[in-house]
């Protein structure tokens, strides 16, 4: 590393007065979790806040809460507790005020969450105390839904946006352009544009490429198109994705950001999607190696003895 990064995250490492605890517990261990952490970086000086709902039911003084728009706001690092569906979640609020991310895994797969819950405390001590960590910025997307030449609905995607039928799975037809250029048509159930973060998430069950996080790269994956010929497509990071549909298609149509955000559309509307202007920051452990992280979840590790 050279000594301009090394300056930039030894202020960054000082800088860390507030931190938030944020993250949607699904059982009382996680629970826990959040209240033994809370205790354990009051003890160490600093200021925390904590996600509201978290808060009331670990019963924290009411100056430690604070809504995710009021975090991004005060804090200077977000330690999520959870798994991916976590980390989205708060991802996609708190990446527009430029704070880095660091999550506890208490999920299933975790590739957006480093922290292993059994070394939580050593492996935090190294990053707020020795600065022993590197961020890592990640693009997003905004998907907008257009009609009568006016925006009416839009969201961001960390991993994908999602074009399909609102309620019954059956197929669609639509055309997708692309930097305002006919790309395809396409007959199917939908269409998958993913991230580079997102690659490894749902556009991999449908078959389409991995990316590695630095690629300035979006992939257009379709989902179980009525063709052999149809294949997942891979464009530029910066390209404008415009995808418009047949007028017989069914009236309720649903643009989805992560599984978490549903954007409901009509056959007349436009869908924009394109890379927001702002990234994710992660912070991540020194030791953090991608390509180890994408062996051990999918299962390529091979013992050779």
């Amino acid at each position: 590393m050279d000594t301009l990064n090394s300056a930039k995250l030894q202020t960054l490492h000082t800088s860390f007065q507030t931190i938030a605890l944020v993250g949607k517990p699904r059982n009382d261990i996680n629970l826990q979790m959040h209240k033994n952490l809370f205790f354990w970086l009051i003890e160490r000086g600093y200021h925390v806040l904590v996600e509201q709902d978290i808060g009331k039911k670990i019963e924290l003084p009411p100056k430690h809460l604070a809504s995710l728009e009021e975090i991004g706001q005060s804090a200077q690092l977000a330690i999520v507790i959870g798994g991916d569906g976590n980390m989205l979640g708060r991802a996609r609020i708190l990446a527009e005020y430029h704070i880095p991310l660091i999550g506890i895994n208490r999920g299933n797969l975790g590739f957006l969450t480093d922290i292993d819950p059994k070394n939580a405390y050593s492996q935090l001590q190294a990053c707020l105390e020795n600065g022993e960590f590197f961020v890592e910025e990640r693009f997003l997307l905004k998907a907008c839904v257009e009609r009568d030449n006016e925006i009416i609905a839009s969201s961001i995607a960390v991993n994908e946006a999602v074009i399909h039928p609102a309620k019954i799975a059956h197929m669609i037809d639509f055309h997708v352009h692309i930097n305002d250029q006919f790309a395809f048509s396409q007959r199917s159930d939908g269409l998958i544009i993913s991230t580079p973060t997102g690659s490894t998430a749902y556009s991999l069950s449908a078959g389409g490429p991995i990316l590695t996080p630095q690629l300035n790269a979006i992939a257009l994956v379709p989902m179980f198109p009525h063709t052999l010929s149809s294949r997942p497509l891979v464009v530029d990071g910066n390209s404008k994705i415009s995808i418009r549909f047949a007028e017989y298609n069914t009236s309720q149509l649903e643009l989805g950001c992560d599984s978490q955000v549903a954007l409901q559309f009509g056959p007349d509307d436009i869908i924009h999607i394109q890379k927001c202007d702002y990234p994710l920051r992660l912070l991540h452990l020194k030791s953090y190696n991608y390509y180890k992280v994408l062996s051990s979840k999918l299962g390529w590790l091979r013992n050779f003895s």
